[in-house]
């Protein structure tokens, strides 16, 4: 048995070095599953930005040049440009298109956290600083589905 600094006692000299490996792992697979889902998710709002986009434009092409065409072509033609505002306004509310490029952002910031992951468990002797920076890439990751590109690392300081 080992006695650390703190007082409490160890059964096994290498438990720190195995707790720190098997987190690391957990966070790897975090990243893993979080990067499959945002890959799929992704790919859903492109196509429902697609889905709800093209109608619409498609719609409102098609009610134009049939209100033009002839008088009694009118009340077709307010029909389809009721439905392509429906389609437009459905594509506006549910922004599919910002979604996805939020999507797009995380599955990369997922990828680098699993990838840095992975080169850290190569090593032999790992290091509390090694998950700290693991860490901060699995916050950046979080962060993508809000904003803009996060990087991970220290924030910038504000002027003051």
């Amino acid at each position: 048995m080992v006695t650390p600094a703190d007082g409490t006692t160890l059964a096994d000299p290498d438990e720190p070095m195995r707790r720190l490996r098997a987190e690391i792992e957990r966070l790897r697979g975090e990243a893993t599953r979080q990067k499959r889902l945002a890959h799929r998710r992704a790919e859903f709002w492109a196509k429902a930005h697609i889905a709800l986009g093209f109608p619409a434009a498609l719609l409102a092409g098609t009610a134009g040049a049939a209100g033009l065409a002839t008088a009694d072509a009118r009340i077709p033609a307010a029909l389809l440009a009721l439905a392509s505002a429906g389609f437009a306004a459905g594509a506006g509310f549910l922004r599919g298109d910002t979604r996805c490029r939020a999507n797009k952002r995380a599955r990369q910031a997922w990828a680098a956290l699993e990838g840095r992951a992975t080169v850290k468990l190569t090593h032999e002797h790992l290091t509390p600083e090694d998950l700290g920076d693991l860490l901060e890439y699995r916050q950046a990751a979080l962060a993508a589905y809000d904003g803009e590109d996060q990087q991970p690392g220290p924030a910038p300081s504000l002027p003051g």
